[in-house]
């Protein structure tokens, strides 16, 4: 069961990368540079213009890395506490957010190095030479292995409230669609179920993660537990709806990154079914 979920993880996780990442470079040029980027139209021309069309995918090595890990543990630990704590019709889909929630702490504790090494490279602007590699080697050479880890708060603070809404709207809108839409193809069941999970799941996250990218993405910040105080910073500086910088592009990604992200795992279950 562990080798199955890990297998079909990683066929979701890269086709979750590569079709969301210029979604997520222009989320995190917003959030770490509003004056610069105010939106999502003139960020992404001024990406194209000015450093190409692969400027969309800085940063797309490290992230497809991080998200194998990362969801061969999410997709892991909430398919074991499944297995551990079965509901009793096997259809109610109401136990999965808690479930959701110990999953984002434990898949947090993964997803940290890779995630601050994607948060760099991402906000490195113009044709800069920048490779995931020369940031990390960077950040090893500055401040040590514990550059790695910075921030770590803040990546439970948005993983957490991600999770539970994530897994627990998948399995929700699963068994919505069996019940009232029996005669939907399960393939578009797994793809519009992942994309609605996707786009909640980010809604909820989305003010625990604009400190977090800030933290991550900064050269300054050298301490882990820093949260808190760039959360007040923000709101101090920018009102609570700053918290919401990069909603835009967060939500356009959500859809088709999570749609792929789940048809890509219930596929690859099935390809280890009937090949293994």
């Amino acid at each position: 069961d562990v080798t199955r979920d890990i297998f079909s993880a990683s066929i979701g996780s890269v086709a979750c990368c590569y079709t969301g990442q210029p979604f997520d470079t222009v989320k995190v040029r917003m959030q770490t540079n509003p004056s610069l980027f105010p939106s999502v139209a003139f960020t992404t021309k001024s990406i194209l213009k000015n450093e190409g069309m692969g400027a969309l995918w800085k940063g797309a090595v490290p992230t497809a890395m991080g998200m194998v890990l990362e969801n061969a543990m999410a997709f892991g630990v909430n398919e074991a506490l499944k297995r551990t704590f079965p509901d009793g019709s096997k259809e109610d889909p109401t136990q999965r957010p808690d479930l959701g929630a110990i999953t984002g702490c434990c898949s947090a504790t993964v997803l940290l190095p890779s995630e601050i090494v994607k948060a760099k490279t991402q906000v490195v602007v113009g044709n800069v030479s920048a490779s995931s590699t020369e940031i990390y080697k960077k950040m090893i050479r500055q401040s040590g292995i514990r550059s790695l880890f910075v921030g770590f708060d803040a990546q439970i603070m948005r993983d957490a409230p991600f999770y539970a809404f994530f897994f627990g709207t998948y399995e929700l809108n699963c068994y919505l669609f069996r019940t009232y839409v029996p005669s939907m193809p399960e393939e578009l069941n797994y793809f519009l179920s992942g994309g609605f999970a996707g786009m909640l799941g980010w809604t909820a996250a989305m003010p625990f993660d604009v400190p977090k990218t800030n933290v991550q993405a900064s050269w300054e910040s050298k301490v882990v537990g820093s949260y808190f105080p760039e959360l007040l910073r923000i709101v101090r500086e920018r009102g609570v709806l700053a918290l919401y910088t990069g909603l835009v592009p967060t939500i356009a990604r959500a859809f088709p990154a999570n749609a792929a992200l789940f048809l890509g795992v219930e596929t690859g279950k099935k390809i280890f079914d009937r090949f293994v």
